[in-house]
């Protein structure tokens, strides 16, 4: 499953190249904040300057898209990354994922006609 990183910084990374994220839940919102970025490839780190404090999770995975957006008040992106490899990202995200995941399939089967008709009555048989 793709994960989606938004950061207020210009972080340009070229496709394909491999990223190991640190990031930490935030509290509050129970969303992931990412703390660091380490393209591997070039060994480029970007870091935020407060400190790191509580849980953080480190991940690795590949830069599917990157978006670059100027504007007056500074610069933002917008990461598309693959996740390779073993790595937690936190249980609250990959039970999100599984959630997803589950719902997705429910609703291909409804669709397919799962759920939503009768059985059909059996034929009567003659011997």
């Amino acid at each position: 499953m793709d994960r989606t990183l938004v950061l207020a910084a210009q972080v340009a990374i070229p496709q394909g190249h491999r990223l190991e994220v640190t990031e930490r839940h935030d509290d509050l919102t129970g969303e992931p904040i990412v703390l660091a970025l380490v393209d591997l490839d070039t060994g480029i780190r970007f870091q935020r300057a407060e400190g790191h404090h509580g849980e953080i999770s480190r991940w690795l995975g590949r830069v599917l898209d990157c978006t670059v957006t100027l504007h007056g008040a500074g610069a933002g992106t917008v990461l598309i990354v693959d996740p390779i490899g073993p790595g937690p990202t936190g249980a609250k995200v990959a039970l999100r994922g599984a959630d997803a995941a589950a719902d997705a399939a429910k609703a291909e089967a409804d669709r397919w006609g799962g759920s939503d008709r009768p059985p059909q009555p059996e034929a009567e048989r003659f011997w």
